[in-house]
């Protein structure tokens, strides 16, 4: 039995009722971490395979994702910035976006964005979320400087250093990520009362994930 199957077969005897079932997210390869367990992510580790990579616990993924669209729900959504700098985000923030009416910032992140109010793109928003805290560095260093709460999707590998609510989860993998935006969309407009509590998203999450260019020979 693999590592995958004994994380399926101890969580669903718990009886969790999960924001999409356990499949899913296994699928998509949510809980799939990297060979680096940092102490700021440790509480998030389910455990170790023997090949060294570590499996982030899916339940704390699917709890931490329903805090986070119950905070974005409390902000007007132009006040919500949400940010990747990796390419693999990029489509998933600009669906989630589109759907939530929050304001995508993706690729590079100009520096003073949140901070020079001379600048021509500055802005003032009252939430952050950041796709990857290694790669979102220098929108994560504005937003403390400003006080802005941050909200943060993180692998086993990130640093949490000013950030207010960890995601833990796969935050590079395609699937992953488009999984992981949908269900907060989804989310989101539940708790603003947008969409009923047993409905989806009209866009399937296949619509969230990036698509790969095949080369032609």
């Amino acid at each position: 039995m693999s590592w995958d199957q004994v994380m399926s077969a101890s969580l669903q005897t718990q009886e969790l009722v999960l924001l999409v079932p356990l499949e899913q997210y296994l699928i998509a390869g949510v809980h799939i971490g990297t060979h680096i367990g940092t102490k700021f992510m440790s509480k998030f580790i389910y455990r170790v395979r023997p090949d060294g990579l570590h499996i982030i616990d899916i339940r704390k993924t699917d709890e931490r994702l329903r805090i986070a669209a119950k905070t974005i729900a409390r902000y007007p959504p132009e006040k919500v910035v949400v940010v990747s700098v990796r390419q693999y985000g990029h489509r998933p923030v600009q669906k989630f976006c589109e759907v939530t009416r929050c304001k995508p910032i993706i690729g590079r992140f100009l520096p003073g964005t949140l901070t020079n109010p001379y600048l021509e793109h500055y802005l003032e928003p009252e939430l952050l979320v950041v796709t990857d805290p290694r790669a979102d560095a220098q929108a994560i260093r504005e937003a403390a400087e400003v006080g802005i709460p941050i909200i943060a999707f993180c692998d086993t590998d990130n640093k949490t250093s000013y950030i207010d609510l960890v995601i833990p989860a796969n935050n590079r993998g395609r699937k992953s990520l488009a999984l992981l935006y949908w269900l907060l969309a989804r989310q989101v407009l539940r708790e603003r009362g947008e969409l009923p509590a047993d409905a989806d998203l009209p866009i399937p999450v296949e619509e969230f994930e990036t698509k790969t260019v095949s080369k032609v020979a």
